[in-house]
C-alpha cells in the first residue's frame, strides 16, 4: 500500500520517515518532490567495465545550469537525506522532466528499507538540455512492508552525494 501525501507528512513528523531538509510544498498527493544536488559525478572511461572500480569527476553545477549531453550517464543525488526503518522508498522521475527528455531513475528504483542517506540517481538526457541545481527533479513514494523486515545494512549506506556503482563488489 502506498502512502498518500498526507500520511508522508504526519510520518515525518513522527520521525518514522526521514527526510532533511523537508520542504511542504514539495509534498504531492503520493509522493514527495526530491531536489538535485550541488554536483553531479560522471564516469572517467568512456567504456564501463562492470569487473573494475571505476573512476568518475565530480561536475559542479553552476547557478547559470548545466547542460546534459546525450549518450552520456550523469550520477546526480538528492539534496535531501532520505530514510525510513518502517516504509519502503522508491524514487521515480517527474513527468515534467520526462517531457524535456530527461530520464531518472529508470533501473533502479527500489530503496531498500533501513537505507539513509542521499539517494543516487542516473540521469540520460535524449537531447543537450540544461538543468539546475536544486531543480525539483526526482519524486520518492513509500510504501508499507508485509512480513519480518530486515534492515538495509549494505554498501551504499549513509551515502553523501551521489555514489558510483560499487557492482565490481560482486565479482571479488
Amino acid at each position: 500500500m502506498i502512502l498518500t501525501g498526507t500520511e508522508i507528512f504526519k510520518q515525518v513528523q513522527k520521525n518514522k520517515i526521514t527526510i532533511s531538509p523537508f520542504c511542504k510544498k514539495n509534498v504531492n498527493p503520493n509522493s514527495y518532490n526530491v531536489e538535485l544536488g550541488d554536483y553531479l559525478k560522471v564516469y572517467e572511461e568512456e567504456i564501463l567495465d562492470s569487473k573494475k572500480k571505476l573512476k568518475t569527476i565530480t561536475i559542479p553545477i553552476p547557478d547559470e545550469g548545466l547542460v546534459l549531453q546525450p549518450n552520456k550517464i550523469y550520477l546526480g543525488y538528492t539534496k535531501e537525506v532520505i530514510g525510513s526503518n518502517h516504509f519502503v522508498p522508491t524514487l521515480t522521475g517527474r513527468s515534467s522532466t520526462g517531457r524535456l527528455g530527461l530520464f531518472v531513475q529508470i533501473t533502479a528504483d527500489l530503496v531498500d528499507i533501513g537505507f539513509k542517506g542521499n539517494l543516487t540517481f542516473q540521469l540520460h538526457a535524449v537531447q543537450p538540455l540544461r538543468i539546475y541545481k536544486g531543480m525539483k527533479i526526482g519524486q520518492i513514494m513509500f510504501w508499507k512492508t508485509k512480513g519480518k523486515i530486515k534492515l538495509y545494512n549494505g554498501k551504499y549506506q549513509n551515502s553523501v552525494g551521489p555514489r558510483e556503482s560499487q557492482v565490481w563488489r560482486d565479482f571479488k
